[in-house]
């Protein structure tokens, strides 16, 4: 029974447990099951990890329930391996009593990525948190999943190198969850992201054996390329256990620039005059005025009252070629008279300025709180030139269905966080937030634009996949799952509905 109820109800293809009880899966509206673990296999795992790092009480389990949406599923267990070893004995136990493993970062994601949404086991990957080699001759580090991003930064830093995709949450997140959802950060529209620097993979298949990908070069073309597949598949398709990246040299100098402008269009036809200037930044980032109010006290800076939106500009290279950028900028800015919504252009003078503009900038997700106690948080991505295009959209999408909508995010390659806020308790006001997120997508992909940049499917967006994708795509999709993952135990419930 369990066997037809699991195929027809929250998967494509047919898996037994010994015990279940129904959930409802996200926003789809589907319902599947929750796996409830027996006490054998409690007992076998507590022997691969040892009893003191496998967690089965309420209130620890409570800690691994939810994540950056806050949404919340419980686990039937958690655990804490130490190792690709303890993971290969894990996961060849799963492939043989066919309980769910989800593996889980920091929980910063946003999509529900990392959410036990069937139960199971969530797998924390918090111990292997060693940088195992920092190669500086070759610019090549190799890392274990659980390091956080900005220590690893900090510590390349140090021998001079540098690695650039900076995802806002850079201070908790870690190197796992950012390969895992291909994480991309302010530098992308320079410098590129997570899956522009990761040369090869360590990874843990769902039945239990281990397997390399990738090179420790800057070319390789020998088979398929399986690194590109794992990463951005959210933990889907296999367990990392190691990654190596490439690191590039650092640069010496950096100059930051504050561009206020009196209305949101004007500061989204900026960003594109910037980039055909020819000047590429290190950062082009915007905050809409609901933004900068959310995060106004952060701000080391007092702004004109007709302030609509804020540009963050950072151009960096060695001397020469920073100080070639910022003038060519400063020059193009000056002409007020082909824009004139610029009020005023600063320079950050001093590394307290900078910062403070940062912790505002990286403020905004948790300081939107402040204006509804939900939000539903979007990172849409459209060509560059349509910006301008898609930031009057939602500006009239929140004027017509009268609720909260700020934007702000990586203007420089089109990648826009635009959140629209809600209290879920409200039926109406809900209502009125998924109507606002369903047309944000149409409009995105009328615009040849892509329903996420960063932050993956996980649940929330898988829904809406048919936007975007042809059947051809999600029925090939579907099976690549099921050739690595033929009894679909590997964070099940993601991406396909």
């Amino acid at each position: 029974m369990s066997r037809i109820l699991a195929s027809l109800i929250l998967f494509n293809w047919p898996l037994t447990f010994k015990s279940y009880s129904f959930i409802k899966i996200a926003e789809s509206g589907s319902y599947g099951f929750c796996i409830v673990m027996n006490k054998n296999t409690l007992k076998k795992l507590q022997a691969i990890v040892g009893e003191k790092y496998l967690a089965t009480a309420r209130e620890d389990l409570m800690c691994y329930s939810y994540d950056g949406t806050g949404m919340e599923y419980m686990p039937s267990a958690v655990a804490f391996p130490a190792s690709a070893a303890e993971i290969c004995a894990i996961m060849e136990l799963a492939s043989q009593e066919l309980f769910p493993v989800i593996p889980r970062g920091a929980g910063t994601g946003m999509t529900g990525g990392s959410l036990p949404v069937a139960g199971g086991l969530v797998l924390v990957m918090s111990r292997l948190n060693n940088i195992l080699e920092i190669d500086a001759e070759n610019q090549v580090a190799s890392v274990e999943p659980g390091v956080i991003t900005g220590q690893f930064q900090a510590a390349v830093k140090k021998v001079g190198l540098f690695y650039p995709p900076d995802p806002a949450s850079r201070d908790f997140c870690t190197m796992g969850g950012n390969v895992a959802e291909c994480s991309g950060g302010p530098s992308a529209v320079k410098y590129g992201v997570t899956r522009d620097y990761v040369l090869g993979l360590e990874v843990v298949l769902p039945d239990g054996r281990l397997m390399h990908t990738g090179v420790r070069t800057a070319k390789g073309v020998v088979g398929y390329d399986l690194t590109r597949l794992f990463i951005g598949s959210e933990g889907t398709l296999g367990i990392i256990t190691k990654i190596v990246v490439r690191l590039l040299a650092l640069p010496t100098h950096k100059k930051t620039y504050l561009v206020l402008c009196d209305s949101l269009l004007q500061a989204a036809v900026l960003v594109s005059e910037i980039l055909k200037s020819g000047i590429l930044p290190r950062t082009l980032e915007y905050m809409d005025q609901t933004a900068l109010n959310v995060v106004s006290e952060y701000l080391p800076l007092d702004m004109p009252q007709s302030t609509r939106a804020l540009l963050l500009i950072e151009v960096d290279g060695d001397e020469k070629s920073t100080d070639e950028q910022g003038e060519k900028l400063l020059k193009l800015l000056a002409d007020r008279q082909t824009y004139p919504g610029i009020l005023e252009v600063r320079q950050a003078h001093n590394a307290e300025e900078v910062e403070g503009l940062w912790k505002a900038r990286r403020s905004i997700s948790p300081a939107t709180f402040k204006l509804r106690p939900h939000k539903i948080s979007e990172d849409v991505v459209v060509p560059k030139t349509k910006i301008p295009q898609l930031v009057d959209f939602t500006e009239k999408l929140s004027r017509e269905l009268d609720i909260v909508i700020l934007t702000f995010g990586h203007a420089g390659d089109g990648n826009i966080h635009v959140n629209i806020m809600v209290d879920k308790d409200n039926p109406e006001e809900n209502l009125k937030g998924q109507t606002a997120k369903r047309r944000l997508f149409e409009h995105v992909i009328s615009l040849a634009g892509t329903l996420s940049g960063e932050h993956g499917v996980g649940i929330t967006k898988a829904p809406y996949l048919s936007l975007e994708l042809d059947e051809t795509s999600l029925a090939l999709m579907q099976k690549i799952k099921r050739v690595f993952d033929p009894n679909n135990i590997l964070n099940p419930g993601k991406i396909f509905t």
